[in-house]
């Protein structure tokens, strides 16, 4: 295992940290495979790794539970454990405090080493300052409830900066991977964190697994022009570490197979570590994958204003998933979720508002049009 500067801080992180998010379970979210999961995230302990990351949804709020059993038996102190205030069911500042004490308990640990105001946007980040969120996080850290403090980010770029410089963060957590060079904090709010002195922690660096598969002949004929043969989770992970910025990546596995290989990857990829060929093919792979779009929406949001509340990005997103990562079926299910609340293209008024608004003229109708004839139940 390598183990990274954590930013500004003298300590070292594994360079994979574990995401508790994706334990094996029973059948149902909520029940988590115990004996397994724990036997999981011992090994990946006992083979280097010392970043544990968790949250107080994952897993319909079983997993902080199931890792606080996990780390029993000695294994709390070989590790630094991160989980995350739920910003979006506080209603009241004195519930920050709550949460926290409740997590304290379900982690079995007097302190957490990695706090995250979880999965802030502009609104969220709003709702913190209102509820004057420095207060509680000085209070905190003073109690040595949290050591190091940060967040985790879902948003455009400037809003994502505009947190970076409201307060001293510790480190932040991001989405990044190589087909999201530009996608929310992006490449560019990556090095705009590292440079402050923040370390920067990865999530979905394998776009939840869809950069794991192999795919078709077509994407495997791409990787197989690489000087170096690799799996597409091996080319994923290394592209990241490969990266000076990147502090950890978190990995959320869900399989001891999945565990065995990231733990070995973690183990054999640096930084600066891929030859200009190498990295050349994971650009062709990019593109191989950006060529199957379906719909040119950049997700910009203009045509949220549909009179019908057709979720119209959305859908698109949908459609460009089906296609890019062989997503035919999840496409399936997600679009009858979203017919069953009345969100489909079958309410379409066909008044063109759609494409009027549209700043890059799509044909928006005729889209949604072949996607409902494609994936609804009733086609």
């Amino acid at each position: 295992m390598q183990y990274r500067n954590f930013g500004k801080h003298d300590l070292k992180v594994s360079a994979l940290g574990f995401g508790c998010m994706r334990f094996p379970t029973l059948g149902d979210p909520g029940k988590i495979d115990e004996a397994e999961a724990t036997r999981m995230l011992r090994y990946a302990i006992d083979n280097g790794v010392n970043y544990i990351d968790t949250a107080w949804p994952y897993h319909s709020e079983t997993s902080e539970t199931l890792v606080g059993k996990a780390l029993s038996q000695g294994y709390r102190e070989k590790v630094y454990l991160a989980t995350k205030s739920p910003v979006f069911l506080i209603k009241d500042p004195a519930e920050y405090d709550q949460y926290l004490e409740r997590q304290l308990e379900k982690l079995q640990t007097d302190h957490v080493d990695f706090y995250l105001l979880h999965a802030l946007d502009k609104k969220k980040w709003q709702q913190c300052l209102e509820h004057n969120i420095f207060d509680f996080i000085s209070r905190a850290k003073a109690q040595g409830k949290i050591k190091y403090m940060g967040f985790s980010f879902h948003d455009e770029l400037s809003v994502f900066k505009e947190i970076v410089d409201a307060y001293d963060w510790d480190f932040c957590q991001i989405q990044y991977n190589y087909m999201n060079e530009e996608y929310q904090a992006g490449r560019e709010g990556l090095r705009y964190a590292a440079a402050k002195g923040m370390a920067v922690v990865i999530m979905e660096p394998l776009l939840g697994g869809r950069l794991a598969t192999t795919g078709n002949s077509a994407l495997q004929a791409i990787w197989d022009q690489a000087p170096v043969q690799r799996t597409p989770a091996e080319w994923g992970l290394s592209w990241l570490w490969n990266q000076p910025e990147v502090s950890v990546v978190l990995s959320g596995m869900s399989a001891m197979e999945q565990v065995e290989e990231n733990v070995h990857i973690a183990g054999e990829a640096t930084v600066n570590s891929l030859s200009e060929a190498e990295l050349a093919v994971i650009r062709k792979a990019k593109e191989y994958y950006l060529a199957q779009t379906k719909v040119e929406c950049t997700g910009c949001g203009y045509c949220a204003g549909c009179p019908a509340k057709i979720k119209i990005d959305s859908i698109f997103e949908l459609y460009n998933s089906a296609y890019m990562y062989a997503e035919q079926q999840r496409t399936r299910q997600a679009y009858q979720r979203m017919t069953a609340k009345e969100l489909d293209f079958s309410h379409c008024l066909d008044c063109g508002q759609c494409e009027a608004v549209c700043p890059q003229h799509l044909e928006v109708r005729r889209h949604l049009r072949d996607f409902h004839k494609e994936f609804s139940e009733n086609k």
